[in-house]
């Protein structure tokens, strides 16, 4: 099986599932138990492969991760309870007072918060210009342990160099981490451009439904962890391309405790099996709507990296399969943004990406408002800027929607 769709359907019926049903059952189970003593010690050890407790792992969530690991072509995942808490794992489990981390200045509002809170615990946190290499390259010390972007930034849709940054994290031996939730495995792999670890926000484009919380990591087993300086003994214990997501586990799920609940990972993987259906209607709406609003009158400009004159838009077609369903646009000076916000039928005034409904908010005055005005503007962020994310809706429908509340201000 190698069609993305056609494995995500199928992968559970390649291990065995109790009474030939198709998907795997939910497990309960917390703890668990052994025949022979000497087996639960080899797992507590890292000395074999087992369950020794729901917080670090259960059989369903397990089969989550493998789908992941899968659609990401890595080498081994790990779920958490969200998006965020697969973030907070990095410099959690990963870095430790006097290492430095290098991130792309163009982020999701709560990435840029935990950079903040890293920054207390005694981690060197450098806020970089991603969309050229140059300027991660003049960040880097010899305390760099990690550099961190997004695929596509939320909400200004600026899109990392990141090909020319892979090849640069690889000559310099450090650690490639992507937030690939924008775009999707779907849309690209990470691993491609040399990430050695991959971050997806479950929540979004792969559960799709806007009813469930999940984060993962995947390691793609391009980064060699005997290069990096923080892995325990304990982890060491097990084959060295595992080391990265064997200290995870227990740094982050053992000691912080953010797993994935085995229901959670349940209806995310039901959601999962139509994600590419989903992705396809999304970005085809996409394209048309931003198409639509970029010739309106009334709108004063359009941030989606599908449309020709988008800064990184021949970037963005060589590095994804399309440019995904979240795009930005600010309004002509004359219209309030809450007033055509309010005058939309079909879209919703809510935060969240990639649900099968097309969502619509107004950034500054909403996930982007603790952030303060002057960190905004470095940021490209204007303060009528209202950020799309685009469902599964007909396209005419949407069209026609956006139409009425822009014409109506005429």
């Amino acid at each position: 099986m190698t069609g993305f769709t056609t494995t995500i359907l199928h992968n559970d019926r390649l291990s065995d599932i109790e009474h030939g049903s198709i998907h795997k059952p939910i497990h309960t189970a917390v703890t668990y138990g052994y025949a022979d003593a000497r087996e639960l010690a080899a797992v507590f050890q890292n000395k074999q492969s087992g369950y020794r407790y729901g917080r670090q792992g259960n059989p369903t969530v397990t089969a989550l991760e493998d789908k992941i690991t899968k659609m990401e072509q890595g080498v081994a995942s790990l779920c958490f309870a969200s998006g965020m808490a697969a973030i907070a794992a990095i410099p959690l489990g990963l870095l430790k007072a006097g290492d430095h981390l290098i991130s792309s200045v163009f982020l999701f509002g709560n990435t840029s918060n935990l950079w903040q809170t890293s920054e207390g615990l005694g981690i060197s946190i450098s806020l970089v210009d991603a969309t050229q290499a140059e300027n991660i390259a003049a960040a880097i010390t010899a305390a760099t342990r990690i550099v961190f972007v997004e695929t596509i930034a939320n909400p200004r849709t600026q899109v990392a160099d990141l090909q020319r940054i892979g090849e640069l994290c690889r000559e310099r031996g450090i650690l490639f981490v992507v937030d690939n939730t924008m775009t999707s495995p779907y849309l690209f792999h990470p691993k491609d451009v040399g990430a050695g670890l991959v971050i997806n926000s479950l929540t979004k484009a792969i559960s799709g439904h806007a009813d469930v919380l999940g984060g993962c990591i995947t390691d793609t087993g391009a980064y060699d962890w005997n290069l990096y300086p923080n892995i325990t003994s304990n982890a060491k214990k097990q084959p060295s391309p595992l080391w990265g997501i064997t200290q995870l586990r227990a740094k982050a799920l053992r000691d912080f405790g953010a797993c994935l609940s085995p229901d959670s990972a349940h209806q995310i993987a039901i959601g999962a099996e139509t994600m590419a259906l989903r992705i396809e209607r999304q970005c085809s709406n996409t394209v048309q709507l931003t198409a639509m609003l970029a010739a309106h009158r009334n709108v004063a400009a359009v941030y989606y990296p599908g449309l020709s004159g988008h800064p990184q838009h021949q970037l963005a077609s060589d590095l994804f399969v399309a440019a995904g369903s979240i795009f930005s646009f600010e309004l002509a000076a004359h219209i309030d943004c809450f007033d055509f916000l309010n005058q939309l039928k079909i879209a919703i005034s809510a935060t969240h990406l990639g649900d099968n409904r097309t969502l619509i908010i107004p950034v500054a005055h909403t996930i982007f408002f603790e952030m303060g005005i002057e960190r905004r503007k470095t940021m490209g962020i204007a303060e009528s800027l209202i950020r799309v994310s685009v469902g599964i809706e007909e396209a005419a429908d949407l069209l026609a929607d956006f139409r009425q509340a822009l014409d109506f201000f005429n």
